[in-house]
């Protein structure tokens, strides 16, 4: 990963299926340059290879132009765009959405069969009115003011408060962020995340999502779950965390 998203030169030899997240990488949280994406495409139409998308957020885009999908720049049949109601309903909806290339739609029809069938008709029913009422939209535009405001709420609290120990990786989407520590080790983090737990404060440590390389140490905060007000308050305790000696 750099600033730009997956490094494409960085797929292993061999891959034939890669899953990413270019809207809103996850977890660090940056979005794929439109060079990237147009390199990864590439790549897989060179190597013989399909890519999944899993565009699991992008409905809460918080400012700037909205992305173009992986998918709406595939000319060859090689994205599979996988999308979700978990995030902009409800987990226990336990509903989603893929998009694949006529190649292998038979095929992904046949595996969710022998899967379980199908997901249960009426929920799919009452989701399918709620959209085409506009009820998923206004839902959606009043969810993404109030990510939005709990978002910039965060990141200025990690300027002003936590300037010396955290880097905040700027992400215009979604709702988490990703903050990397300046000066402390992943050892050391993980031991401001155990104090901040025992205040009540949950946030995850980045360098937990590393798998074979040195492990980034830093913080992500996810913001979907917290009430607005209460945002201050934990950001506090998460600073007394810093302090502990």
């Amino acid at each position: 990963m750099d600033d730009e998203g997956l490094l494409v030169e960085g797929i292993p030899d061999g891959a034939r299926l890669v899953l990413v997240t270019p809207s809103h990488q996850y977890p660090l949280g940056m979005a794929m340059s439109l060079r990237r994406r147009l390199a990864l495409l590439a790549w897989a139409e060179e190597h013989g290879a399909a890519i999944v998308e899993d565009d699991y957020d992008s409905e809460f885009r918080l400012g700037g132009r909205p992305l173009e999908p992986l998918q709406m720049l595939d000319d060859a049949g090689r994205v599979i765009y996988v999308g979700t109601f978990s995030k902009t309903m409800l987990p226990t909806l336990r509903l989603g959405f893929v998009v694949v290339p006529g190649s292998i739609r038979r095929a992904v029809m046949a595996a969710r069969f022998v899967a379980d069938w199908h997901s249960p008709l009426p929920t799919q029913r009452a989701l399918a009115n709620f959209i085409r009422d506009g009820g998923f939209a206004r839902h959606v535009r009043r969810m993404r003011g109030l990510y939005r405001e709990r978002h910039d709420r965060i990141t200025t609290i990690l300027a002003r408060r936590f300037a010396d120990e955290l880097r905040v990786i700027p992400a215009a989407t979604g709702v988490h962020l990703a903050a990397l520590a300046t000066r402390r080790s992943a050892g050391r983090i993980d031991e401001v995340i155990a104090h901040a737990a025992s205040l009540g404060v949950g946030v995850q440590a980045t360098a937990g999502f590393a798998v074979d390389h040195e492990p980034r140490p830093g913080i992500l905060f996810g913001y979907g779950g917290i009430e607005t007000d209460r945002i201050e308050e934990a950001m506090e305790r998460l600073r007394t965390s810093f302090d502990v000696r």
